[in-house]
């Protein structure tokens, strides 16, 4: 059982603090909405903050998550709006080589002509947020320790699960806050017939590639439309001709003007993860050796498939979305080890852990309390880095397809016999309709070809590994028990891709229903791979729930002190982000990047055709888009101040991944953008937020409806939603 002094610390939480902070920083839970709102209406906030924290009410019941981004309706037929990047497996889902969407766009002119998003495409409705700390870790003895309490509180979250999901209509989720000292379950109908609207074509929604990603000025039409679907009763279902579009509660209207500098802006999302209460060990490792190393061998991972599948294949169109996601990370992580080398955040996270234990030691009792905590989390801490660098090659290798569909399958047979409840998360009977979805988005994402070449790769790297280093199970099924041979692999590559059938949706689905023993027998190399490494996998996997477990007792601990400990400062107390709805609000602006230059807050379409460079497929633009704005053909989104119309602006608002594809809304509440990147600078704001350098890049409503309008002929969609003049 947690010490009830380390929830007391929550009671403890005063936002009385915020004031003395920067208005933009943080990413602020709901419920905490009516502490913050002296400082949301400084800002400009015309709305009533304590309105906004209800789920059931605007705007909030306008604000959707796609499991991995954010999205809102724009209109009471279900009409989504998101990233162009966020809807992009759905949009190469349905390109080929002769109907290639990407590189062409796409606008259903009518319901009849919308097509079906990727398999698995999920809009969900966030319906209710209920504090469940008592009953996630306050009936657990303090006897319990190590795997034991990992377990202990798997098994209360999936009973807490268990009981929310009354139907498949609804997905549930409990949700860590500060470490694991609150948790709160999270209620969400799942709308599962999503439908592709538009998508303008990559040369706008991808306008400036790679080059340009993380980059300012930056001239990106980064949205796409989908619409949500239901059967004829209003409740979800899969996807079918009769049923009709979601009637949401709320939608946001959009404002067709905009914004100018300094008006009040706020983004509503689900920002996936930050890490700005880690202690310096973890951010020591994380920037001299995990990034350094993720970094390149996302790189490699990008010149094998580059190399391998010719550009404009049908092999590299499935791996369009890999590359794409591979390289933003890539780049982020080179902009993380910069601003690490040329800043002093390591240095201040060691002096602020000094403080802290100054700060704990100046107190009897809290010495009593939290005395040993930094030290013991320092040392699970270290233990957890002992086979990173073992993990995290593996992890690369395992990102290929089959190898994952092979564990993951035999993973299923052998849950599939416990009773439900007992199942691991992601193999019981709430999660065999994602499951199926997985097994058929396979293919579209898988070359035999590029598969072999990125595990000759990564396995020939992996074998410079010393012995002692390195997974037993793993060396001797491919022969690496007795030395690395490029040949001998590429042959046994080459057999396994050859002579396996899960490269077939049908077999794959088919083994989903089949028994332990009948993958023992099988002879498909890879369900045989998946066999050879299960036993090795499982004593793996216990160790990590043991490391887990202990962790799980510690960090609760280590935030509470730390909680404690900034507002005896007077400093903002947000929880890291962790998927869950949030809000952060600032204002538009721009930023001085380094000494002698000022980066103002608009760009424009000039800016965008100054870029163009003809046949560059990142900087490439259709002639209808070019000779609009040669013409200055504006219409209703001519900028006076701008001499143009806006395309990006840049705001003060403090996001993360998992933030794309969020709304951005001006003080009324109304729609003016989409965020969908972050400056360059302010890459490292997951570790450590910056007033200085943290700029958000948002597309611009005015350049969204002016490309609907003049160039994509997508009138019909902007006819849909409610706009504001």
């Amino acid at each position: 059982m947690i010490n009830k002094k380390l929830l007391k610390a929550l009671s403890f939480i005063s936002f009385a603090f915020v004031a003395q902070s920067q208005a933009s920083e943080g990413m602020w839970q709901p419920h905490q909405l009516k502490d913050i709102s002296a400082e949301l209406k400084k800002a400009g906030l015309a709305l009533d903050p304590k309105q906004m924290q209800n789920l059931d009410q605007f705007p909030m019941n306008a604000i959707i998550s796609l499991g991995g981004c954010t999205a809102s309706f724009l209109s009471e037929q279900g009409l989504v709006v998101t990233n162009h990047h966020c809807a992009y497996g759905s949009i190469q889902y349905n390109s080929s080589e002769d109907n290639n969407l990407l590189e062409q766009g796409f606008v259903a002119k009518s319901l009849a002509e919308e097509v079906q998003a990727a398999p698995g495409s999920r809009v969900y409705v966030t319906e209710s947020l209920t504090n469940v700390t008592d009953k996630v870790t306050g009936n657990i003895p303090a006897s319990v320790k190590g795997e034991a309490y990992f377990k202990a509180i798997e098994s209360n979250e999936k009973a807490l699960v268990a009981a929310c999901e009354t139907s498949q209509d609804y997905r549930c989720e409990v949700y860590s806050f500060h470490g694991g000292l609150e948790y709160f379950l999270i209620k969400q109908l799942a709308i599962r017939d999503v439908r592709l609207v538009y998508a303008p074509p990559s040369s706008i929604g991808k306008f400036g590639g790679d080059t340009d990603n993380w980059m300012w000025p930056r001239h990106t039409g980064d949205w796409a439309f989908y619409r949500a679907y239901v059967n004829k009763d209003g409740k979800p279902a899969d996807y079918s001709k009769d049923n009709v579009p979601f009637k949401p509660k709320a939608f946001l209207k959009v404002n067709a003007n905009g914004v100018e500098e300094n008006d009040y802006v706020m983004v509503l999302g689900y920002p996936g993860r930050t890490n700005r209460y880690r202690t310096a060990q973890e951010v020591e490792n994380q920037f001299t050796w995990v990034y350094p190393t993720a970094k390149r061998y996302r790189e490699e991972y990008i010149d094998i498939i580059k190399t391998v599948a010719p550009e404009g294949s049908d092999a590299r169109i499935k791996y369009e979305s890999t590359l794409a996601g591979l390289a933003n990370y890539a780049k982020n992580y080179g902009s993380m080890m910069e601003s690490f080398s040329k800043g002093d955040m390591l240095q201040r996270k060691q002096n602020e852990l000094a403080e802290l234990q100054a700060w704990v030691n100046a107190s009897s009792e809290r010495k009593r309390q939290y005395g040993k905590t930094l030290d013991e989390l320092n040392a699970l801490i270290l233990q957890s880095q002992e086979n990173q660098a073992r993990g995290l090659i593996l992890a690369y290798i395992g990102r290929t397809n089959l190898m994952g569909v092979s564990k993951r399958l035999y993973r299923l047979a052998h849950e599939n016999e416990k009773p439900d409840a007992e199942r691991k998360q992601g193999y019981q009977e709430r999660d065999m309709n994602r499951f199926t979805q997985g097994m058929k988005r396979v293919n579209r994402r898988y070359d035999a070809e590029v598969d072999k070449a990125v595990l000759a790769h990564f396995i020939a790297q992996y074998a410079q590994f010393p012995k002692a280093e390195r997974n037993l199970a793993f060396d001797k099924f491919f022969g690496l028990d007795k030395g690395f041979d490029a040949a001998k692999l590429a042959k046994q590559l080459d057999a396994m891709h050859s002579n396996t059938q899960l490269d077939e949706e049908a077999m794959r689905l088919a083994w989903m229903k089949k028994p332990v023993k009948a993958f023992k027998e099988s002879k498909d190399p890879y369900i045989q791979y998946a066999v050879s490494q299960y036993e090795n996998d499982t004593k793996l996997e216990k160790q990590a729930q043991e490391l887990a477990g202990k962790l799980a007792q510690i960090r609760p601990q280590f935030m509470s002190a730390m909680i404690a400990f900034k507002q005896s400062k007077g400093e903002p107390v947000y929880a890291d982000a962790n998927g869950s709805l949030r809000i952060t609000f600032g204002n538009v602006k721009g930023y001085s990047p380094q000494d002698g230059l000022v980066a103002t807050p608009f760009t424009t379409l000039e800016g965008m055709l100054a870029k163009y460079i003809a046949g560059d497929h990142e900087f490439d633009l259709f002639e209808n888009i070019r000779r609009a704005i040669a013409d200055k053909n504006y219409g209703n989104y001519y900028r006076k101040s701008l001499d143009s119309v806006p395309v990006n602006y840049l705001s003060t608002l403090d996001i993360t991944g998992g933030n794309s594809g969020s709304p951005t809304l001006n003080s009324k509440g109304e729609f003016v953008g989409l965020v969908f990147d972050g400056v360059y600078e302010s890459i490292i704001g997951d570790w450590d937020y910056n007033p200085t350098y943290n700029r958000a890049i948002h597309t611009s409503v005015p350049f969204m409806l002016w490309t609907m309008e003049k160039i994509d002929g997508a009138q019909n969609i902007v006819d849909e939603m409610t706009i504001v003049r």
